[in-house]
Parts: C-alpha cells; sequence; structure tokens
C-alpha cells in the first residue's frame, strides 16, 4: 500500500459481532487505529433476520436487545481505549448488517478504511450471499477482510 495513502487513514471503521473472524478484525483495526493515530469507529448491526416475527414486532424485545447491544459495544469500547487507541467511537444500526454498514453508517462516520471479519455470525449469508462479498462490492471506502 502506498505510504501516503497510508498516512491519511484518519478514520477507521471495524463491524464487530462475536465471531471469531469479527474479533480478529477488531483486534487488527485497534493496531492500525494505534499505528496511525486514528480514530476508531465501532459498529455493530442489530439484526431483524436474528429475530422471529413476534420478537420483531414487539417494541419491547427489541428496545432490550439494542439496550443490550448498546451495553456490548461499550465494552469493545473500553477494550480499545484499554489497549491505547486515543479516540473510539460507537454507531449501532437496524437491519442487515451488509446493507446498513454501506448505506448507513459509512455516510454517517465517513472512514478512510472500513475492516471486517470474512463471515458473519448470521446464519444469513447461506440464503443471500456472504455479508463481507456484499459490503466488499458496494463499499464506497476501501475493506480490509480479516479471516
Amino acid at each position: 500500500m502506498d505510504t501516503e495513502k497510508v498516512k491519511n487513514i484518519k478514520r477507521i471503521l471495524v463491524g464487530v459481532d462475536d465471531s471469531e473472524d469479527a474479533q480478529l478484525a477488531f483486534r487488527v483495526a485497534m493496531r492500525r487505529a494505534i499505528e496511525l493515530d486514528a480514530t476508531l469507529i465501532i459498529t455493530s448491526i442489530l439484526e431483524s433476520n436474528e429475530m422471529n416475527v413476534y420478537q420483531a414486532l414487539s417494541r419491547d424485545y427489541v428496545h432490550g436487545e439494542r439496550s443490550d447491544l448498546e451495553k456490548h459495544i461499550q465494552e469493545y469500547k473500553k477494550v480499545a481505549l484499554e489497549a491505547g487507541v486515543k479516540k473510539v467511537e460507537t454507531v449501532i444500526s437496524e437491519g442487515n448488517a451488509g446493507e446498513q454498514i454501506v448505506k448507513t453508517v459509512i455516510p454517517q462516520t465517513q472512514p478512510d478504511l472500513l475492516i471486517i471479519g470474512a463471515l458473519s455470525k448470521a446464519g444469513i449469508k447461506k440464503y443471500f450471499g456472504s455479508q463481507a462479498a456484499y459490503i466488499v462490492k458496494n463499499s464506497p471506502v476501501s475493506v480490509l477482510v480479516v479471516r
């Protein structure tokens, strides 16, 4: 990678869930953020495909799931700060992970680089194709896919 382009990376977005490759992507993103003195933006998506129809229609259930996700993403933020990342932001969105990252989170956060795991914890990829493949194909910013 061109050294000048690497120096211009000031905002790194990382997508997290509890899958092994997302955990690895998070560690890679922290390391890059520290090396480049970049802001680390941690995002997680509340995927409606993981809820049954009754859960999706229940305001209390969705609110509870979102609240749990907000607490969980704050744990990621704490880990990043303790690891030495100076600036950390968090973003939660709801819907299809790939689409939300590309269409909502990236425009909202304006990252220079997106780091994601190759697989997602959701089983949806077997029906619609890999979330990572969708993101790589449609992202307006460079994507580093971690295996």
